[in-house]
């Protein structure tokens, strides 16, 4: 959650994203979490973050 936090806030400094898309994403990001579909995207990103951490390079 803090990583995508500090992504969004970077791409905002950086003129990617203005505050106003930002701020969408943000409140979409909060609804999301309490919908149903959370646990299934949490596991999502928790098998994402497992594959990447074996990546030897």
């Amino acid at each position: 959650m803090v990583l995508v936090g500090i992504i969004l806030v970077l791409m905002v400094r950086n003129g990617k994203i203005s505050w106003g898309p930002a701020l969408v994403a943000a409140l979409f990001g909060f609804l999301l979490a309490s919908s149903d579909l959370a646990p299934n995207i949490q596991d999502f990103l928790d098998s994402v973050s497992r594959s990447i951490s074996e990546i030897d390079l």
